[in-house]
């Protein structure tokens, strides 16, 4: 293992720019990011942070493969297509299972940390519950081929021994700074703020369950420093691994994040409930609510921001600037 050299996998990206962030702030700039540059968006993402060397995800993976990749101590893989929406199955199962199994294999070979990004997706409905113990991961059924490409990689890691060795995480639905890049996929928080600086207003799909009322439906959600902090939690303590849930333990409404949003801006609330597409229907999440106690027990301390907080710090901090 060698000391304070790091890759971060899609490290212009959401979550692996604020880990180049966090990184560069403990005093680590022997850093080699991997992505692809193909917005403008994530080029922004790369300014100000200090790193060695950045290479596309097609020659990086080229280059670990055969030997080219120099020795580091720790490896965040943030890299994956992670559009709940995509559709083409056979481009997820080689992104998001065949490429992190083989920078698996490479990682672990050369006694580096590996640490990477699984997801909330995995557990589909939630009818099973949301609870991280690894002997479950085999009854849970994603609702989308992306969620799917996530458990793929999990079972092969469950299955061979891996997550002895690794540590995983499944995050809930992060929001923060460097996320304008992901289009569609952004927070609702992200999407709320511009709505409501365009038309004083927030729209919100209506519920089409009898037991939720509209905007009553309800997730998980996470403050991207937050995310952070438990990656760097798992680095800090190589000796504990496995998958662990990454969420604040309390759901909380939609209805809940637009007054935050609201009262972030300093505007009286305004909710519109809209139709929720049909080809989504079927596939939409109800209710998601980490179950917080493995990590709990692991020792990870610290707490997690409030919708509230974390929307006005989002706000104040980044997106009223832009």
């Amino acid at each position: 293992m060698t000391d304070n050299k790091y890759i971060v996998t899609g490290g212009a990206g959401f979550i692996g720019s604020n880990i180049v962030l966090e990184l560069n702030r403990r005093g680590a700039e022997d850093i080699i990011i991997v992505d692809n540059l193909n917005s403008e968006a994530k080029k922004k993402n790369l300014e100000g942070l200090k790193y060695k060397t950045f290479a596309s995800k097609e020659e990086f993976r080229k280059d670990f493969i055969q030997g080219k990749t120099p020795a580091v101590s720790a490896v965040f893989h943030m890299g994956a297509c992670s559009s709940t929406t995509e559709t083409d199955e056979e481009y997820l199962k080689d992104n998001n299972y065949r490429y992190t199994r083989q920078l698996c294999e490479w990682a672990t070979s050369q006694n580096a940390r590996f640490i990477y990004a699984s997801s909330a997706a995995t557990y589909g409905d939630g009818a099973n519950g949301y609870s991280d113990d690894q002997a479950l991961i085999p009854t849970l059924k994603p609702m989308n081929p992306y969620g799917e490409s996530k458990q793929m990689f999990d079972m092969w890691a469950l299955d061979n021994g891996m997550l002895s060795k690794i540590a995983g995480i499944k995050f809930f639905n992060v929001y923060g700074p460097h996320e304008e890049h992901k289009g569609d996929m952004r927070s609702v928080v992200n999407k709320a703020y511009k709505q409501i600086k365009d038309t004083g207003e927030i729209r919100l799909f209506k519920s089409y369950k009898p037991e939720y009322r509209d905007g009553e439906q309800t997730r998980d959600f996470v403050y991207v420093k937050d995310a952070v902090n438990v990656c760097m939690f798992f680095h800090d303590n190589p000796s504990i691994s496995g998958i662990y849930n990454c969420g604040t333990g309390r759901a909380r409404t939609w209805t809940d994040l637009a007054k935050s949003v609201f009262t972030a801006m300093n505007i009286k609330p305004r909710i519109i409930f809209i139709d929720m597409p049909t080809e989504i229907r079927d596939m939409y999440q109800y209710h998601t609510e980490a179950d917080m106690k493995k990590l709990r027990s692991a020792g990870y301390g610290e707490e997690f921001t409030s919708i509230e907080d974390g929307a006005a710090a989002y706000i104040k901090n980044c997106l009223a600037k832009q």
